[in-house]
């Protein structure tokens, strides 16, 4: 399927910018064209990025989130893509390591998702992607907070991605899968994946569950 104009011109939100696949993420995303919003909670995180521009804000905060929201819009033409990589690890089952996940990894994409769901929707095309763990096909007992997160995280975009398809808007949400975010091979796939999404038609995309690691076997 034919894709949908590429991603130069288009205004891009990364969340989570800071770490490693973040900042691949952006770069990828600059060298195809797009005006790449790099965001995080922590200033010192976002320095030397490849990035059009860089805000701090608290991303679980769905107050912070709106006003950061209303004055992108107020300078950009459209909200075409996010690209949420906020997330963290911890093992167990414990009630204070599920509050520090939940917070990072479901809590931000829900309000990001929300505030930008109708500007996502009015875009010529409009894509959302989060990361997912392999993990979540064969869960542990030692880290269930962290699957069970990520399979809902995994459910929410799924929501998300029905209701852009009975809107019939073009307009597509991804699931990628890795096993691991720590080698450069792996961020280097999901890098050229993310800025490939405007390279692909939303009917195809829309809803889809992309194992990085079939990513380099299809180059």
């Amino acid at each position: 399927m034919t894709g949908e104009a590429g991603a130069a011109d288009r205004t891009v939100v990364v969340a989570g910018a800071g770490g490693a696949a973040g900042r691949a993420v952006c770069a990828a995303l600059t060298a195809a064209g797009a005006h790449v919003v790099a965001v995080g909670s922590r200033a010192a995180s976002l320095t030397d990025l490849d990035a059009a521009e860089t805000s701090v804000v608290d991303l679980a905060d769905p107050v912070a989130v709106a006003a950061w929201a209303a004055d992108l819009r107020a300078r950009r033409p459209s909200i075409d893509g996010l690209i949420h990589l906020v997330g963290g690890w911890r093992s167990g089952s414990g009630e204070d390591d599920w509050q520090w996940l939940e917070r990072r990894v479901l809590t931000t994409l829900r309000v990001l998702s929300r505030e930008l769901r109708d500007d996502l929707s009015a875009s010529s095309a409009g894509r959302l992607a989060i990361v997912s763990s392999a993990s979540v096909a064969q869960p542990r007992w030692g880290m269930a907070n962290y699957v069970t997160l990520k399979a809902a995280a995994e459910v929410w975009v799924q929501a998300l991605a029905t209701g852009w398809r009975v809107k019939g808007t073009p307009t597509a949400a991804v699931t990628f899968v890795a096993s691991a975010l720590d080698d450069g091979d792996t961020i280097d796939q999901l890098a050229a994946a993310c800025a490939g999404l405007w390279q692909v038609g939303h009917e195809e995309l829309n809803g889809a569950v992309v194992q990085v690691s079939a990513l380099a076997a299809s180059d």
